[in-house]
């Protein structure tokens, strides 16, 4: 259903929780203030697609703890600089805040603040490609510093994106082209294993329509 009353698609929703599809360019902390919900993970503010949140404490604590533990399956969608050589691989590089500027994250650190990505190719679009990402664990930033690493960056990406690229990107990609496609947890009430999917959203479906045409 589609809730008039804010800019995001309600998904699902029950006493104990909320599925959203977020919109890009809005915070996380918007997202719980609009429906009266508490965070139990994040997306970054230009990163569109599926979240839950809880709706009471006990619901938190169990989402939080599964999040904690691995047990949620998060997939997303992102276009790409350049042709991946492989159909599918695994980035394991440890990540650490940047030492001058905590907003960013880099390549390094403990080798204890572990982060995995599982990345397999949906596309090889001109000189793009169209990669389906499955984050083993939710470090922040995660997904656009490890494709960075590997030459890969992210497609409109400001922070972690060719610098000098950005205008181009911006010229066909109106933002980061990053999105959330599919969420899988249990739930905290029934037991079940629920999951969502969401479709790539037209701005960004557009994208890798005008590409292939």
């Amino acid at each position: 259903a589609y809730n008039w009353r804010m800019n995001i698609l309600v998904l699902y929703e029950d006493e104990s929780l909320v599925v959203v599809d977020k919109p890009a360019g809005m915070v996380v902390d918007e997202v719980a203030a609009q429906t009266g919900a508490r965070l139990v993970h994040r997306l970054d503010r230009d990163t569109s697609g599926i979240m839950v949140l809880a709706k009471n404490a006990s619901a938190e604590l169990d989402l939080k703890k599964q999040f904690e533990e691995r047990k949620v399956v998060k997939k997303y969608l992102a276009l790409v600089h350049g042709e991946m050589p492989e159909d599918q691989g695994l980035i394991t590089t440890p990540l650490a805040k940047h030492p001058q500027n905590r907003t960013r994250v880099v390549v390094g650190g403990e080798p204890d603040r572990s982060a995995i990505t599982e990345w397999k190719v949906t596309k090889r679009i001109q000189s793009y490609t169209l990669v389906e990402l499955l984050p083993h664990t939710g470090r922040t930033h995660q997904l656009r510093v490890h494709l960075q690493s590997i030459g890969h960056p992210i497609v409109a990406d400001p922070i972690y994106g060719y610098r000098k690229k950005l205008k181009a990107d911006l010229a066909f990609c109106p933002r980061l082209f990053l999105h959330a496609t599919y969420l899988e947890f249990t739930h905290p009430t029934t037991g079940r294993r629920n999951s969502f999917t969401s479709q790539l959203p037209t701005d960004l479906q557009t994208v890798v329509d005008n590409l292939v045409h």
